[in-house]
């Protein structure tokens, strides 16, 4: 197993073996993800036993709504960048960028209008990013606190 850098901080194993060394950033994103993905399944859980078959369903697809809408923002964005970083031509086209809008948005329309969902469930389904984020921000703070150097 190769170590790479990690931004200063020491040494970080590589297990992918990848050629770029994975980043502080990457890794926050991955517990984004994997925050995002353990949020619903909570959600989806605790809704199975107390609230309607409606509103799990809403909560589920919401949720994966939320994690796809992710993995589409972060690739296109990442496929962005790396256009900027190298000068190539742009494969990523505005329609694109905006069709995952309009996937979502046409999923969600057609789940309600077939009454499979309660829309306020599939709106907090979406929601899971936020949750993320937040729990992401506690981490942070937790860890700027406990290591924070003493000021006397």
């Amino acid at each position: 197993m190769k170590k790479s850098q990690d931004n200063g901080r020491g040494t970080m194993p590589s297990a992918s073996g990848d050629k770029y060394p994975e980043t502080h950033d990457s890794r926050i994103e991955k517990r984004v993800l994997r925050i995002m993905a353990v949020s619903v399944a909570v959600a989806v859980v605790a809704s199975f036993s107390f609230a309607p078959l409606r509103v799990t369903a809403g909560l589920l697809l919401g949720g994966l709504l939320s994690l796809l809408n992710h993995h589409w923002l972060s690739s296109s964005t990442a496929a962005a960048f790396n256009v900027i970083a190298h000068g190539t031509k742009p494969q990523l086209k505005l329609t694109q960028y905006i069709l995952r809008y309009f996937v979502i948005g046409t999923v969600v329309f057609l789940a309600y209008k077939l009454n499979l969902v309660s829309l306020a469930a599939t709106i907090a389904g979406l929601c899971s990013f936020v949750v993320a984020l937040f729990v992401e921000a506690f981490r942070e703070f937790y860890f700027a606190i406990i290591h924070r150097e003493e000021t006397n």
